[in-house]
């Protein structure tokens, strides 16, 4: 086993590292590249403020109209009690059907 670890290191120092066939200073983003990615930066940072802008308001009016529409399901609410109120003090069946009000206790047959 030892023999194998040495026959590797020796593998590894004999492998030569190959020249680089690209000039790295033609790699390199340059300028251009910095203004390229800080405009990219300042779009995404805009797109965003104004998506959380509008998606706020969104919230907000959704908030409104639930509001609204709880108000407006109250007003019903008590106007139909206020209905059903005026029909019991009207006075019941009597006052309902006056034809059968000609007795106290409604017709005799």
């Amino acid at each position: 086993m030892h023999d194998a670890l040495i026959a590797l290191a020796y593998a590894a120092a004999a492998t030569a590292t190959p020249e680089p066939t690209v000039d790295p200073a033609l790699v390199s983003p340059g300028p251009w590249g910095f203004v390229v990615i800080a405009l990219l930066a300042f779009a995404v940072v805009a797109l965003v403020w104004d998506m959380m802008r509008r998606i706020r308001r969104g919230r907000v009016r959704a908030d409104i109209n639930e509001e609204l529409d709880a108000e407006q399901q109250a007003g019903a609410a008590v106007r139909a009690t206020e209905v059903d109120d005026q029909d019991i003090d009207a006075g019941g069946p009597e006052e309902q059907f006056p034809d059968d009000a000609s007795t106290p206790n409604g017709p005799t047959r």
